[in-house]
């Protein structure tokens, strides 16, 4: 069993969430719901998709199918929410129920078999995959997040033309806190 692969996909999950938690941060409660036509989706749609994807994933990860009969995928791409509040509520539940389906995976390991509409996936193909679709996902909601804040967007990662002084300060610590071995 690999606790570095554990440890690297739970910091990857965090990544992604707080990315998409920052985003969300940026804009007004109207602007979380807003969608230009009934056919596109909002940020508290995508929200919902994702808590929904993510119970039905992770709940009974290691036990049961991830598709659950009680999910109503297509239901997730209609309003769900109508407070801020209730979004995050949404969001951190979903959340939870990854972060203990991964603490739970890593007493089986990352060769276990688990399944996804009948399909058996590796826990670490499992994991990987939901990473994938997360991350698509959450790329959506700082599309959609920076779209609406036009200029006073505030950059989740290196701003624009901030990448000579991002590099620069980065190259300027000593080299023995660096991250991987010279050899």
């Amino acid at each position: 069993m690999s606790s570095s692969f554990f440890n690297s996909t739970e910091r990857l999950f965090h990544y992604y969430k707080d990315m998409a938690e920052k985003a969300m941060e940026q804009v007004s409660d109207q602007q979380l719901f807003h969608r230009e036509k009934e056919e596109d989706n909002s940020i508290a749609i995508i929200v919902g998709h994702l808590s929904g994807n993510m119970l039905s994933r992770f709940t009974d990860f290691l036990k049961s199918d991830g598709e659950k009969e009680w999910r109503q995928r297509d239901r997730e791409f209609e309003p769900m929410y109508s407070t801020r509040t209730e979004l995050q509520e949404g969001w951190e539940k979903g959340w939870s129920c990854v972060f203990q389906a991964l603490e739970d995976a890593r007493s089986v390991g990352e060769d276990y078999i688990v399944y996804i509409r009948t399909e058996g996936h590796t826990v670490q193909e499992a994991l990987q995959r939901q990473l994938a679709h997360y991350a698509y996902h959450i790329g959506q909601i700082v599309l959609l997040a920076k779209s609406y804040k036009g200029a006073a967007w505030k950059s989740l990662s290196i701003p624009k033309g901030g990448s000579d002084a991002f590099n620069a300060e980065k190259f300027s610590k000593d080299k023995s806190q660096k991250h991987f071995t010279e050899k």
